[in-house]
C-alpha cells in the first residue's frame, strides 16, 4: 500500500535551542528572522540543519517586538510594517544565500498571523511586504482566513495550515494562550487531533463541535515545552496510519 504524505512544520530559531533534536522529525521549518526572535547566527544554524535533514525552509516574520515574543498586536503604520517585514526577509535572505538552500515558504508569526487572519486591510499590507517573493514562494496561512482568501485572489501560492498542538474555537481562531486549554501537550492527544484534521478535513473545537477545516500543513510549535516528546510520539505512530513525512 502506498504511503500517504503529510507535512509537519515547526517554528524554530526562537531561542529554545532544541532544533538539533526536532529537525529529524519534521518536513518543514519556519525560522524566526529577527522580528520576535532570531539573529543571523540562529538563522544560519537552522538553515544548516534544514539542509542536513532535507527539511523545507520557511521564513517566519512577525511584528518587530522581541520583548513580547511577537504575541501582542502592535499598532504601526502600513509603511512601517512593510519596512519591518522587508527588513526581516532581507536578513533571512542574506543568510540563506550563504547556506545555498531554497526558500520554500513564508509563514507569519504570532499576533501578526492572527491579526491578518481576520483583518483584510492588514493582510493586504503584509502581502505588500512579501511581494518580492510572490512568484517562487508558498505562503502558510490559516484555513479560510482573510489572508488565505486575499493571497489567492492576488496570485500567491497558498497552503492552508492547522495547528496540531493547539485547541480551536468555533470560529476557527486559536484558543488564547491565556486560557489553560490553549495547548495540547500530550503526544497521544496531538496525534488524535492531527489525524481528525488530516483524514476527515474537520477539527473538533473546545465546545465539541465539528467544523470543516481543509489544511495542507500541520504545525507543532518548537517552543511548546513538550515539543520533542510530541514529535517523537507522532514519528513513531504515523506509520501505523499509513502516513509518512513529506520530503
Amino acid at each position: 500500500m502506498t504511503k500517504r504524505i503529510i507535512d509537519i512544520n515547526c517554528d524554530v530559531g526562537e531561542g529554545v535551542g532544541n532544533e538539533q533534536e526536532l529537525f529529524p522529525m519534521i518536513s518543514s521549518c519556519n525560522i524566526a528572522c529577527g522580528g520576535h526572535a532570531g539573529s543571523k547566527e540562529t538563522i544560519r544554524h537552522c538553515l544548516e540543519l534544514a539542509k542536513q535533514f532535507n527539511v523545507k525552509v520557511g521564513a517566519h516574520p512577525s511584528y518587530p517586538d522581541k520583548e513580547n515574543f511577537g504575541r501582542i498586536s502592535v499598532i504601526m503604520s502600513n509603511d512601517d510594517l512593510i519596512k519591518s517585514i522587508e527588513s526581516q526577509m532581507q536578513l533571512f535572505e542574506s543568510t540563506r544565500e550563504h547556506v545555498d538552500i531554497k526558500l520554500h515558504h513564508i509563514k507569519p508569526h504570532g499576533a501578526l498571523y492572527n491579526d491578518i487572519a481576520k483583518n483584510e486591510t492588514l493582510a493586504g499590507t503584509f502581502l505588500k511586504g512579501i511581494q518580492a517573493f510572490k512568484r517562487d514562494t508558498v505562503l502558510y496561512v490559516p484555513f479560510g482566513s482573510a489572508i488565505h482568501k486575499l493571497a489567492i485572489k492576488n496570485g500567491f501560492t497558498v497552503l492552508a495550515e492547522a495547528f496540531a498542538d493547539r485547541n480551536y474555537n468555533n470560529d476557527l481562531s486559536l484558543v488564547s494562550r491565556n486560557e489553560s486549554n490553549a495547548l495540547i501537550t500530550k503526544g497521544e492527544e496531538v496525534l488524535t487531533h492531527l489525524l481528525l484534521m488530516y483524514n476527515e478535513k474537520v477539527v473538533k473545537t473546545i465546545t465539541g463541535d465539528i467544523i470543516d477545516m481543509d489544511a495542507n500543513t500541520f504545525c507543532i510549535h518548537g517552543d511548546t515545552p513538550s515539543a520533542l516528546q510530541i514529535l517523537t510520539y507522532i514519528t513513531v505512530h504515523l506509520p501505523e496510519h499509513n502516513l509518512q513525512l513529506k520530503s
